[in-house]
């Protein structure tokens, strides 16, 4: 009788749920393959045959980050107001960088010096890309905005990630009302500042 697989999905999925925890415990110098598979109580070599190495692991991280960010972007509904739309996608990327610091610095700051996104990894991003460019061409269309909708979409990305990181770091304020004011007035700037 054949052995049972040990290699399954849920073991997938369980070591990259440890990979982050580990992550944010021991940081980017304790991440090593063998302190994730002690961890996961699973081996190494069980590891290595579900992601190849260590840097399998952290490409499987940024793969489920940005899968798991245009899961939240799905539950956005639209209105009749794409502004406004625009805006609660900001607070929808902005709760998910909050939430997920760690995973959040493996898709959009690259802590590990030998993980070099392919092109089938920057492809990963480009659902959420393509949403964020479609909410903003919205705004364009509408005459809320001025400028070519890829353009203002980097822009208003670059700012989220921006002070989202701030905000993880605590360099916004010491209070959640002066958190969000920070937020609602550099947000409030680059729309008023991009209107026709």
């Amino acid at each position: 009788m054949p052995r049972a697989k040990q290699r399954t999905a849920e073991l997938r999925d369980h070591v990259l749920t440890v990979a982050l925890d580990l992550l944010e415990r021991e940081g980017v110098a304790g991440f090593t393959t063998r302190a994730l598979a002690r961890r996961a109580t699973t081996s190494t070599p069980a590891v290595y045959e579900l992601f190849g190495d260590k840097t399998g692991v952290v490409r499987g991280l940024f793969f489920e980050g940005f899968r798991l960010l245009r899961r939240r972007l799905d539950a956005l509904v639209d209105s009749a107001d794409p502004r406004r739309d625009l805006v609660s996608l900001v607070e929808i990327y902005r709760r998910f960088i909050v939430d997920n610091p760690v995973l959040a610095e493996v898709m959009f700051s690259r802590p590990f010096s030998d993980f070099r996104p392919s092109e089938s990894e920057v492809e990963a991003g480009s659902s959420v890309r393509e949403f964020i460019v479609e909410h903003v061409r919205r705004c364009t269309d509408a005459g809320e905005l001025a400028g070519d909708p890829t353009d203002v979409a980097h822009v208003l990305v670059a700012l989220v990630q921006g002070l989202a990181s701030a905000e993880n770091a605590q360099r916004l304020g010491t209070t959640r009302s002066s958190v969000d004011r920070r937020w609602a007035l550099a947000l409030r700037a680059l729309l008023d500042g991009l209107a026709p």
